[in-house]
């Protein structure tokens, strides 16, 4: 049986304050350390905006020491995946020291390689992902492309050969958008990242980050995935599964329903998150009352 890890991208956001986070804090509160108490995985995005630093790795690392099994995903800088100018050695290098305590101490899950839906299936394009592949190949990889070029036998067996993980997203479809999916390139570990559905702001240029990611996923469209993270579990060691719906928490409430779901493990569900959405006060009350949780319709 594969272990599921679940967890949210970011922990870091001022719309968490009184939703997520209490408004008035305990000496010594850390979000990390808070969070560390409901998911067993986090997904850093601050490694896209600027180059990873050693002594921030080493700060995660000793935030969740008490929680010997958590891991952390880390974003490929966008030197390597937006900009696309060519990298040099030097920014191989930098990243890799910076996220090297991770590694050191066994909290690294992946480097997420994420590639805009612009950048679609070329000669050039796919010689450019060899090319990075090769430069981290001594790390674990997985790949998040969104353009439906992408979608072809080749392409996966490519990735297998060269260990890196098809990263299975949720998004808005429109044409040529790479759809759901649960394909696995890689045995020891499988992706999944869910964006929401937020069709009116995913394309719009003025739409801020909140915007863009601002959306709840319903029980029913959370059904389908379960199935495909299942099948997942079915092919792979390991499955990471990350909630990027962040906007006022909605990012956490869906993780909690996903874990509950998967793993079937009684859930603690922060106080402040249940107030803001009521179904996991439901979800809450059946596990009271001895239901498996909130998918369990007996």
């Amino acid at each position: 049986m594969a272990d599921y890890f679940i967890g949210t991208a970011g922990w870091s956001y001022d719309d968490w304050e009184g939703i997520v986070y209490p408004q008035k804090k305990v000496r010594g509160f850390h979000a990390l350390i808070f969070l560390g108490q409901y998911i067993n995985i986090i997904e850093i995005n601050s490694t896209f905006y600027r180059p990873p630093v050693i002594q921030i790795s080493l700060s995660w690392i000793k935030k969740v020491e008490n929680y010997p099994d958590f891991l952390f995903a880390v974003k490929l800088h966008q030197v390597f995946t937006h900009k696309r100018k060519g990298f040099n050695q030097n920014d191989v290098d930098s990243f890799k020291f910076g996220i090297e305590p991770l590694r050191a101490k066994e909290r690294l899950a992946s480097i997420l390689i994420q590639f805009p839906w612009s950048f679609a299936s070329t000669t050039s394009n796919n010689e450019y992902l060899i090319n990075l592949f090769k430069s981290f190949s001594d790390y674990p990889l997985a790949l998040e492309v969104r353009h439906s070029s992408w979608d072809s036998p080749d392409f996966y067996k490519l990735l297998s050969e060269y260990n890196v993980s098809f990263c299975n997203i949720d998004q808005p479809i429109f044409r040529n958008s790479i759809k759901p999916s649960s394909i696995s390139t890689n045995p020891e570990f499988s992706y999944v990242r869910l964006h929401g559905r937020n069709y009116k702001n995913w394309f719009k240029q003025d739409a801020g980050r909140d915007e863009r990611y601002n959306y709840l996923y319903t029980k029913e469209e959370l059904e389908d995935w379960i199935k495909r993270i299942k099948d997942l579990g079915n092919q792979s060691s390991k499955v990471y599964v990350i909630t990027n719906n962040h906007y006022r928490g909605q990012a956490l409430a869906n993780a909690l329903q996903i874990k509950n779901l998967i793993t079937g493990e009684k859930l603690d569900i922060p106080p402040l998150l249940a107030e803001q959405y009521p179904v996991l006060k439901e979800l809450a009350k059946k596990i009271s009352e001895g239901q498996l949780g909130l998918f369990d319709e007996k």
